[in-house]
């Protein structure tokens, strides 16, 4: 028998997703092949003339940072960009990491992707449970349909907090997203020297070392790059996506130790004169519109003048560090750029570089932190404590953070930061796209109103995707972007924006567009405050028209009360269609693990054994501020032993427990900024029983605690936290048998991994009311506590 011919497109309906297999539509089949006829299923192939894609995208940068901008950080690589294809001056983001990169994934507001905060924030309700929908599917997965292959190089900020492990589920991973390959951190930052990386789903070691040059945004590139290269080299005529997520310029700063100092004594004439300078630049480029004002400094944050000299001499080195670090930035994405132009490929590239995934972050507080850890898990430093880290700022071993005014002169010339997504200073930032085939209005800026939700649509249209109505048999919601394509040409340079409207909600900040006008609602907790709720009784509306107040300087909200009264029923209409309520603004209290569905949660007892390593601290058992015991059996041989037993955390904050100088040793690293030490005797060569108990002394996060360690049931030392790490340690793991990334304690780092060279039985933790081995019990005897 005999398949009748018929003819059979290559690029069928794509209404539904993946396309059917193939059924040899062409193929005759007889009894011996010598009468039959082959009908191979053809190679997938992406529409012709559609290009390559670069899309990058840059954290934590404000507008007025970027040399592009106006700004004195200088970036030859978006510079070189926007000259060859077009500038954007009204493009806008959500606030707020996660929300930004899961909005621009799917083309849907972020609300609507369960992205309302960050995944560590995550609450149960549906705008805000942190785990995108499958009837919302990425912008990769319809590339990958189209015959694109797709990568991702960098901060991947959208995989569920408590699914990080290598339990899985996998499903939100960017390898079930659409993306064939995936190299960079699943986090909201990571250390820039000692990353906790992933390939794929697979923790690995990062190739070097700090001391051997080791740097995290240089690694990215060369995998991009390497990458690139090899797609090219298989198949020359088949189109890439590759997407670069730098973790620059989120905190930790932490510059190349060959890239530190270009910039000292750039910033020495602080924040408010930054802003000046910045504004009189951005207005003699014509970056910002003629006549565009410089909003005023909040009162909530210091003048530059009212600091003392040696607190200006801190400031200036945070500034120095921070342009050093995004600077070093743009130079590696200019190596990728180098790349595709080496292999003839730039001219039908579409490069899209987005200049921050939100205004520059005030979370580094009033004085700025050694320790950007601590001050998310509410506890902010002291002046004097900051300036003790002034001569190691942005070394391995800091997590550095600059002042908020540093952060509002990075927002130049808008009001307020990162966070408030009521205003421009929270919201606005630049877009470079760059495509020689297609684009030569080169060096004209756009200044249509357009949204992150709009890469996506754009992306489907200039590669020639239909919108899907099924993928990977689930309906999908329709995609809430609009493409921008129509901007590319220059007789639309003019044209009105697509974009009608769009809202904005944060933390309890919130804005509604509409038209040409904005009206915007600052709710009360300040950017730098990572804890407390505040009433929405005392909020205010705002009201500003943007086609002729460029900055949102003039509120004109008590000339147009009714015009306040319709946008903000606009606001919550848009609000109720997009899952945005319940509104919350509370911050550091959603970092609380046990508030979202864990594997270990309600477990009193927790057994971990050898080889168990890099688990996630949001994946794993709540180990901090909490009452516990943790007891290691573990055999010391002749000769005796070394290396990490247990390890949570990292240099950032921490504790582990040890063998050094062949004594049992725990250490306990409270953000760098105060560390405890416990130490045994010499341990004889056999079996011992180690035993570390935690007993906090209030039921409050962070408050001071009794520690103990015990040999072979004997309490050998003991000392008070005077405070103990709230919420999180950070971004690393928690390991048996080594201290996978950075080292918890600084004095083993020059050993690397650290593994322990005797024999563990396990690593049990009990918690709370358990008696069993009684370390409670013991403890409290040993300490003579009630």
């Amino acid at each position: 028998m005999s398949t009748p011919e018929k003819p059979f497109p290559l690029h069928i309906d794509r209404n539904k997703l993946p396309e059917p297999e193939w059924e040899f539509p062409n193929a005759k089949i007889g009894v011996f092949a010598d009468k039959s006829q082959a009908d191979f299923p053809p190679m997938k192939q992406a529409p012709e003339g559609a290009p390559n894609i670069l899309l990058v995208l840059l954290d934590d940068v404000g507008f007025g940072w970027p040399s592009v901008n106006g700004g004195l950080v200088r970036m030859p690589t978006a510079e070189k960009l926007a000259k060859n294809g077009l500038f954007y001056n009204q493009f806008h983001t959500t606030a707020l990491c996660s929300p930004t990169r899961a909005a621009m994934l799917t083309g849907r507001n972020h609300h609507t992707v369960a992205t309302g905060v960050i995944q560590e924030m995550a609450t149960g309700f549906p705008g805000y449970c942190g785990i995108i929908p499958k009837s919302c599917t990425t912008f990769a997965e319809m590339l990958k349909q189209a015959g694109y292959p797709c990568s991702w190089f960098g901060k991947n900020h959208n995989v569920p907090d408590n699914l990080t492990s290598a339990a899985g589920p996998f499903d939100n991973w960017p390898t079930n997203q659409g993306f064939d390959y995936f190299y960079g951190f699943i986090s909201g930052e990571t250390d820039q020297f000692y990353p906790s990386l992933i390939r794929n789903t697979t923790p690995v070691e990062p190739p070097k070392r700090p001391d051997e040059g080791y740097h995290l945004t240089t690694d990215l590139a060369d995998e991009c790059i390497g990458w690139i290269r090899q797609q090219k080299a298989i198949a020359p005529d088949r189109p890439f996506m590759a997407y670069f997520s730098s973790g620059a310029a989120h905190a930790p700063h932490q510059p190349p130790l060959d890239w530190r100092g270009k910039n000292k004594g750039r910033f020495d004439m602080g924040w408010d004169e930054y802003r000046k300078q910045v504004h009189q630049r951005q207005l003699d480029a014509g970056i910002i519109p003629a006549g565009t004002k410089l909003t005023g400094r909040p009162e909530q944050i210091p003048a530059w003048d009212s600091h003392k000299p040696e607190e200006q001499e801190l400031f200036s080195v945070q500034a120095e560090n921070f342009a050093d670090f995004l600077e070093h930035c743009d130079y590696e994405v200019g190596r990728v750029v180098d790349a595709i132009e080496d292999l003839g490929e730039m001219d039908n590239t579409l490069v899209i570089y987005i200049l921050g995934d939100n205004g520059s972050s005030g979370e580094g507080s009033l004085v700025g932190t050694p320790n950007e850890l601590m001050s998310l898990n509410g506890r902010q430093p002291s002046i004097e404590e900051s300036i003790g880290f002034k001569d190691r700022w942005g070394l391995p071993g800091t997590s550095p953070h600059y002042a908020v005014g540093w952060a509002w002169a990075g927002d130049t010339p808008f009001q307020w930061t990162k966070q408030v997504a009521s205003h421009f200073g929270g919201t606005r930032n630049s877009m470079i796209v760059s495509w020689p085939d297609r684009i030569k209005d080169k060096g004209a800026i756009r200044s249509q109103f357009h949204h992150v939700i709009d890469i996506m649509p754009t992306l489907m249209e200039v590669v020639g995707i239909k919108e899907a109505k099924e993928v990977n048999g689930y309906i999908q919601k329709p995609i809430e972007g609009t493409s921008f394509a129509y901007t590319f040409d220059a007789a639309n340079k003019d044209a009105p924006s697509t974009r009608n409207v769009q809202y904005f909600e944060m933390l309890g900040n919130r804005a509604i567009y509409a038209d040409g006008w904005i009206a915007s609602c600052r709710h009360g907790r300040l950017p730098w405050e990572t804890s407390g709720s505040f009433s929405f009784d005392d909020d205010k509306w705002e009201l500003y028209n943007i086609e002729e107040d460029f900055s949102q300087a003039v509120d004109l909200a008590d000339k147009h009360p009714e015009k306040i009264d319709f946008m903000s029923r606009l606001f919550l209409s848009e609000a109720t269609k997009y899952q945005v309520l319940p509104i919350d603004d509370r911050f550091a209290e959603r970092l609380d693990v046990t508030l979202r569905p864990s594997y270990f949660a309600g477990r009193q007892e927790v057994t971990f054994y050898p080889g168990m390593t890099r688990l996630p601290e949001g994946s794993g058992p709540h180990l901090v501020s909490r009452a516990l015991t943790l007891t290691a059996p573990v055999e010391v041989p002749e000769g005796g032993a070394e290396g990490v037993i247990f390890a949570l955390g990292g240099d950032a904050a921490g504790f582990a427990l040890f063998m050094w100088e062949g004594k049992a040793r725990f250490h306990y690293n409270f953000f760098g900024i105060q560390r405890t030490d416990l130490l045994s005797e010499a341990l004889s060569a056999g079996k011992h029983e180690l035993m570390v108990s935690i007993l906090p002394e209030t039921a409050n996060p962070g408050g001071p605690a009794k520690i103990a360690l015990s040999v072979d049931g004997a309490v050998v030392d003991v000392a008070r936290l005077e405070e103990q790490i709230p919420m999180r340690c950070g971004t690393e793991t928690l390991d048996v048998g080594m201290d996978c990334v950075s080292p918890v304690c600084a004095d083993y780092e020059e050993k690397g991994l650290f593994p322990f060279t005797g024999t563990i039985e396990h690593v049990r933790f009990a918690f709370d009311d358990v008696k069993e081995p009684s370390g409670m019990e013991r403890f409290k005897m040993a300490t003579a506590m009630d």
